[in-house]
């Protein structure tokens, strides 16, 4: 991978000194994760997605769950001990995170925010998440992740 391919998420793994593993795909603006987990050739339970939120409280939270399930918002706002939580206005993800809808991850973002990963995301040495960038996708260890981001484990998907 030339230099110029290298995202904010894999300067900031090679910073921290964590080894990973990334992928280059052709993206597709109709792909899902399930497409993504295939091209990947991996079991679709490892690949997850960043969702970014906001409580009640106007508080911003990072829910990074499976690609093929969904945010159970109740259980997630419990999980960060809020009211209510709603997904943020997709317009708004670019200029609070410097990521754009597709391409968003935990690693990287303008500022910090409370992450919760899925609780699933324990059970692997290794999960995929998107690198910064649409068509990047990064392989990171989990106690590696806990590294570079703070981040809870809760379930916060729907059943």
């Amino acid at each position: 991978m030339a230099k110029d391919d290298k995202t904010n998420v894999m300067r900031v793994l090679d910073g921290k000194k964590i080894s990973y593993k990334s992928y280059m795909y052709e993206p597709d603006a109709t792909m899902s994760g399930e497409e993504i987990a295939a091209i990947l050739g991996e079991n679709a339970d490892k690949v997850f997605k960043t969702l970014v939120t906001q409580g009640k409280s106007n508080q911003y939270y990072v829910f990074v769950i499976p690609v093929k399930r969904e945010l159970d918002l109740k259980k997630a706002a419990k999980a960060v001990s809020e009211k209510s939580i709603s997904m943020i206005p997709q317009k708004e993800l670019l200029p609070l995170t410097g990521y754009v809808h597709g391409g968003c991850s935990p690693i990287g973002m303008k500022k910090s925010f409370p992450t919760t990963i899925h609780e699933t995301a324990q059970e692997y040495e290794e999960i995929f998440f998107s690198a910064g960038k649409v068509g990047y996708q990064v392989e990171v260890a989990v106690k590696d992740l806990e590294k570079v981001v703070r981040v809870s484990y809760a379930d916060v998907c729907t059943d």
